[in-house]
């Protein structure tokens, strides 16, 4: 008896060590020098007043019937979730994340985002800003000396009004074509060589209005490298992840391309083979979850998240030369309806990703769809905003959606969110 309860005490001495060890390490793992969203309390954000949403049970019985309707009868694979506050009011997960049907989503699985991704990489370049290592008005060739573009700023990267042409057009014109378009994977800074040494011509005069292109985002992230000497997927981990506890999340590199959740041409399902773009971040490339993209929203309410002035910039309308709805912030794309009712958005497309990624200011929601089998009608999840806001032109989206006959061919082949 006394022998069986040294083994117990042992034992149970061996599990408090290294459950000690463990969370010395993930702090210690957390530590950085670098500015960070470190400051942001994910647990005191919101109160019991945010958390309070009238009608709750009809509006999860709305969201379950358009999973249900346009998910599960549309068979898209990936993850969705709709949040109010911190409190998920809906989740779903189906799928699998690689070939042969092996390796079932759940809320563990990171996923591509795509050009989701630009938000989280406005955010990052957003800090260094409130932290003085750069500024909005910065030309980007205080950094790189050689870039052939010297009206070309960080405010005009982050706000897609650069002009700089699509690396994934112009280096197609290039002839005869450069060595590095022989690599099995091109870089960011093959692509900050390749515009040095080519000096495109811009696909529009620079900050004469929007344009949107990958390119301002994949420099973005070469910026943040040389700011931070680190390789952007550690600042990012720094910076974002670590800090903001979304334990799942990484930029994507060759290392993972073996292991990472595979996308998927809707037929088949084949998965969508790499080819040499796939390892340029910033515009893309973030993989996470429904549940770590949660927290990254959820910090964006906070009033500590950044100085107050830098965070009302994010969701100023930047892209006014053509009246209209549709226009850019800081990372953000918005559907302005008038001056009470905007709708704060991003989405992306790579290969066989759609995703959404929606910031509700107003009621403090989050919507998220993260699709890895190619449909467009993962972005029918926007829509879901009309619930939650008084945007009535989502509400006669999601309404018209939800009250199909046949579900399965609406909206089918019409892709009304571009990323």
């Amino acid at each position: 008896m006394k022998f069986s309860r040294s083994l117990f005490f042992v034992a149970l001495l061996s599990f408090l060590f290294f459950s000690c060890k463990k969370e010395s390490s993930e702090e210690e793992n957390a530590k950085t020098s670098l500015p960070n969203f470190g400051n942001v309390n994910l647990d005191e954000i919101f109160t019991k007043k945010d958390r309070k949403l009238e009608h709750k049970d009809s509006i999860v019985s709305v969201l379950d019937r358009y999973y249900k309707n346009i998910w599960e009868k549309g068979d898209l694979w990936g993850g969705f979730l709709v949040a109010k506050g911190d409190e998920v009011l809906y989740e779903g997960y189906r799928g699998f994340a690689q070939a042969n049907k092996q390796e079932p989503i759940n809320d563990t699985i990171a996923l591509h985002v795509a050009s989701v991704s630009k938000t989280l990489t406005a955010m990052a370049t957003l800090k260094l800003v409130e932290a003085g290592k750069i500024k909005l008005e910065d030309p980007l060739t205080k950094y790189f000396p050689k870039f052939p573009y010297p009206q070309v700023t960080v405010f005009t990267l982050l706000s897609q009004r650069s002009g700089l042409p699509k690396y994934e057009h112009f280096i197609e014109k290039i002839t005869p074509a450069p060595k590095e378009l022989s690599k099995k994977y091109l870089t960011n800074q093959d692509i900050l060589n390749l515009l040095i040494e080519y000096k495109p011509e811009l696909a529009r005069t620079t900050d004469t209005g929007f344009m949107y292109c990958n390119t301002n985002y994949a420099m973005l992230a070469l910026l943040i490298e040389k700011v931070t000497e680190k390789s952007f997927p550690e600042a990012m981990k720094q910076m974002v992840f670590h800090p903001l506890k979304m334990k799942h999340s990484f930029i994507f590199e060759e290392k993972d391309t073996l292991t990472a959740a595979k996308s998927f041409y809707q037929k088949g399902p084949r998965v969508y083979p790499y080819d040499r773009l796939d390892l340029i971040y910033g515009d893309k490339n973030v993989y996470t979850t429904p549940r770590d993209l949660l927290n990254f929203s959820k910090a964006l309410y906070s009033k500590d998240f950044l100085r107050a002035d830098l965070k009302d910039r994010i969701f100023e309308p930047y892209s006014n030369e053509k009246p209209g709805v549709n226009n850019y912030g800081l990372g953000f794309r918005m559907k302005i309806f008038n001056d009470h009712e905007k709708l704060t958005y991003h989405n992306g497309w790579w290969h066989g990703t759609n995703s959404v990624f929606a910031h509700l200011q107003n009621s403090q929601v989050t919507i998220i769809a993260i699709g890895n089998k190619y449909s467009n009608r993962v972005y029918s999840a926007l829509a879901l905003s009309g619930i939650f806001e008084n945007l009535p032109v989502e509400k006669e989206k999601m309404l018209k959606m939800l009250n199909e006959t046949d579900t399965l061919k609406q909206n089918q082949g019409n892709d009304s969110y571009s990323e």
